[in-house]
């Protein structure tokens, strides 16, 4: 399929999209966000793809937020359209059934912002800033911005960074728990693409299993977090992965998963 705004590359079992909006440092439009959602629902039926990473083109951003020339002409009731389209497909990488990993090759603002905080996993460039500054346009995140960052942080902070509208460098990201781990810009795909290949040779049912555990444990209660637990836990426990992931073990060879559930 030929997008406009997005490039897909796939490479041993790892797709790589790229926001491609250099010109508007990559900035989200409703074309954007229409040929993303229709490159992920392809992805997720590709039984050869089993980890995405998602990045902006060139080294100025990641996605340096929404495109404000859209954004201007909201009225209430589009503006609610707006925020839950939105929404609707930065849930769906949230809960994409393959880990998607997000490396952040320079501004990562508002939308953008969002967009990262909704992939399972965040690489950062040590140029990247990461921010939610929509109050200077009169507004509050609205792809999702309030839940996730006040989930992966706290409130305080969450609110020092919405209600200011200040930006954080890669570093403060890092010790926020924001991103996992922050690299030289140089490095960042390389390191991105191992940790990609990397999860990519494990069993992918129980990868799958294994989001869809942590993403519950934002949603109920604890007791409520262990039983789910442990009715994944059964289900991977009949699957070949798991025969042949401990008959590796006990016969201290690597795994060869096939991914037969």
């Amino acid at each position: 399929m030929i997008y406009q705004t997005i490039i897909l590359e796939i490479n041993n079992k790892n797709a790589l999209i790229t926001i491609n909006r250099p010109d508007k440092l990559n900035a989200l439009n409703a074309i954007v966000m229409s040929e993303l959602r229709d490159c992920l629902m392809e992805l997720k039926k590709n039984e050869n793809v089993s980890v995405i990473i998602l990045t902006g083109s060139g080294q100025k951003a990641f996605v340096a937020g929404a495109d404000i020339s859209e954004l201007s002409n909201l009225d209430m009731i589009s503006a609610k359209e707006f925020s839950e389209k939105g929404q609707g497909i930065f849930n769906l990488i949230e809960n994409f059934n393959k880990p998607v990993i997000a490396a952040v090759n320079g501004f990562a603002l508002g939308g953008g912002c969002e967009l990262a905080l909704a992939c399972h996993m965040r690489l950062a460039s040590e140029n990247a800033k990461f921010g939610q500054p929509e109050i200077n346009l009169g507004l509050i995140p609205g792809y999702g911005g309030t839940q996730r960052l006040t989930r992966l942080i706290n409130s305080g902070r969450s609110l020092e960074l919405i209600l200011t509208g200040d930006l954080i460098d890669a570093a403060e990201a890092y010790r926020l728990g924001i991103v996992n781990k922050v690299f030289p810009i140089e490095e960042l795909m390389n390191k991105t693409y191992q940790l990609a290949f990397n999860i990519a040779s494990k069993g992918q049912y129980a990868i799958r299993q294994a989001i869809k555990a942590v993403n519950m444990s934002n949603e109920v209660s604890r007791r409520e977090g262990l039983n789910f637990e442990t009715s994944l836990f059964s289900l991977c426990c009949g699957t070949d992965d798991f025969k042949e992931g401990t008959s590796a073990f006990l016969a201290k060879r690597k795994p060869v998963f096939k991914n037969k559930y």
